[in-house]
């Protein structure tokens, strides 16, 4: 099964984030909390967790790009897990 990454919503105000770097590529697998983006906000920088664990098969917003909260920005698929 295939799960969406959203941007997550850290706080209020926050309505945009920045996609500083990726921590994980294509093809890596990954565990549930472990560090997988970071993203910059108006207010500071964090590592955003994978929600669930897999293999990160798409990334759909490059590092230097910034979109709205709830913004899909990649794809994991559990199978993997």
């Amino acid at each position: 099964m295939a799960t969406k990454v959203v941007l997550p919503k850290w706080g209020m105000g926050i309505e945009e984030g920045m996609i500083v770097r990726w921590l994980k590529t294509i093809g890596d697998t990954i565990e549930k909390g472990e560090p997988l983006v970071e993203i910059e906000t108006a207010k500071a920088t964090q590592e955003m967790e994978a929600p669930v664990g897999g293999r990160l098969v798409q990334i759909l917003l490059p590092a230097g790009q910034t979109a709205t909260v709830n913004t899909e920005i990649a794809v994991i698929d559990e199978t993997y897990a």
